[in-house]
């Protein structure tokens, strides 16, 4: 209909053009269909990950296909602006109104509602680590109402879930609690016998049976279940860190950031304006940080401290109330009246847009730290293996409330899982992150 109306205006209502209003009914209920075939509203894919937004896109570029096929056989005259806009504007749309919802259903689930309920079967080790990751995801929806122990496990103490039977028990233990999950752990205790017994007593009961692999912080794109000689084998592929994905990412990162420069100019001259009046020094802070392969480049931001800054650090550093390589002081008394505003709308971090352009920034990507490239450790240095960002992924999940462990976990998270659509929807989510106030 936006489209009828932005191509013809009123015209698109009249006699000559009213066939657009049939064509646009079609298809809209074509694009409802696909949709429903791709199985976007599966309840497996509504509010988690990325694969619902996968289905959604798949479904448009069918219609879109369909649609210019049937054009061309049936010889139809479509007006080309007109499928220009109502495609990507509907998709857009589409993307933007699952996303509403998505941040809706996350708010519910906060609060308690509209959640799984869910029996992990196991043994004790598993079955902790499980529920514990569970319970720190509760956006996911999984609240555990039980788990079904070995015969010699089940008095566990200090176990923060009821104990509900053995193995044997899971068919009873899920009835009896109104689960509609039965989630089933890697562990010695589960054999492929054990395991099938425990599909065979939930068929009928409408309860999901889901299994928890020893692969952990892999993403769905990287997972391929095989059939071979009778066993679901899991295909685990290598990260994509190059390749065309990562080339259009490149030429994303430099035509986006040469855009937002433009259209922000006007503001990130006004605060530099403001910077400059309110106290002595530079608008601009440059500050050494650790970027792809472990290269030092000079990040820039709006100075947001005092132009002594950097000579406090010994008196400030006490006081740290992050861990690890992380510096967080609530109240660092070297932070300016307008630096504080600045911090909590993120718009400090705008000038970086620069490094962006330069190529020594990605938008999104792990936050680049103002530490020597030796100081990381082990795993912590697979952080190099991509441009650091401007965002990531520990910036939207509450970043002032992550220790460094979970800030590590993130982005190595990213590093291992990149992908353009997973860069699109923390981008997206920095947008309402920074609008609600918890940038930082």
């Amino acid at each position: 209909v936006v489209a009828s109306l932005a191509r013809f205006g009123v015209a698109a209502v009249s006699a000559s053009d009213s066939h657009y209003a049939v064509i646009a009914s079609v298809i809209g209920a074509a694009w409802m269909l696909a949709l429903v075939l791709q199985r976007s509203y599966e309840p497996r894919v509504l509010g988690l990950g990325g694969e619902e937004y996968r289905r959604v896109v798949r479904a448009a570029f069918w219609v879109f296909g369909i649609t210019a096929v049937v054009s061309y056989v049936g010889k139809t005259e479509l007006a080309r602006g007109y499928v220009a806009l109502a495609f990507p504007l509907g998709l857009a749309l589409l993307l933007l109104g699952r996303f509403a919802v998505r941040s809706w259903l996350k708010a519910q689930r906060r609060r308690g509602r509209l959640c799984h309920r869910v029996v992990v079967v196991g043994d004790r080790h598993s079955v902790g680590d499980f529920v514990t990751q569970l319970q720190q995801e509760p956006a996911a929806g999984f609240v555990v109402v039980g788990v079904c122990l070995p015969s010699a496990q089940q008095r566990w103490r200090g176990s923060v879930v009821p104990v509900l039977g053995g193995h044997d028990d899971v068919a009873a233990a899920a009835a009896r609690t109104g689960a509609d999950v039965v989630a089933v752990t890697a562990s010695e205790s589960i054999t492929p016998a054990r395991l099938r017994r425990i599909a065979w007593s939930l068929e009928g009961s409408a309860v999901d049976l889901v299994v928890a692999p020893a692969v952990t912080d892999v993403a769905g794109p990287r997972i391929t279940v095989r059939p071979v000689a009778g066993l679901p084998l899991l295909y685990v592929d290598e990260p994509r860190l190059s390749g065309g994905a990562r080339l259009v990412k490149g030429v994303l990162d430099r035509v986006g950031s040469l855009a937002l420069l433009v259209v922000l100019s006007p503001l990130l001259a006004v605060v530099g304006i403001l910077v400059r009046a309110t106290s002595q020094g530079p608008a601009i802070f440059a500050q050494q940080r650790v970027g792809l392969g472990g290269k030092h480049f000079a990040m820039y931001k709006f100075r947001s401290m005092f132009a002594d800054a950097e000579q406090q650090w010994d008196d400030v550093r006490p006081n740290n109330d992050a861990g690890g390589m992380l510096f967080k002081m609530r109240d660092d008394p070297r932070v300016t009246r307008i630096g504080w505003t600045l911090r909590r709308t993120s718009i400090d971090e705008l000038p970086q847009l620069v490094n962006v352009l330069r190529g020594q920034m990605s938008l999104v990507g792990p936050r680049p730290l103002a530490v020597a490239a030796g100081e990381f450790v082990g795993d912590e240095q697979r952080r190099h293996l991509v441009k650091p960002g401007i965002t990531g992924l520990w910036q939207i999940s509450g970043r002032a409330q992550q220790s460094w462990d979970d800030a590590i976990r993130l982005d190595l998270y990213y590093v291992e899982n990149w992908s353009l659509p997973m860069d699109l929807l923390i981008l997206l989510r920095t947008v309402v992150t920074v609008f609600r106030g918890g940038a930082r």
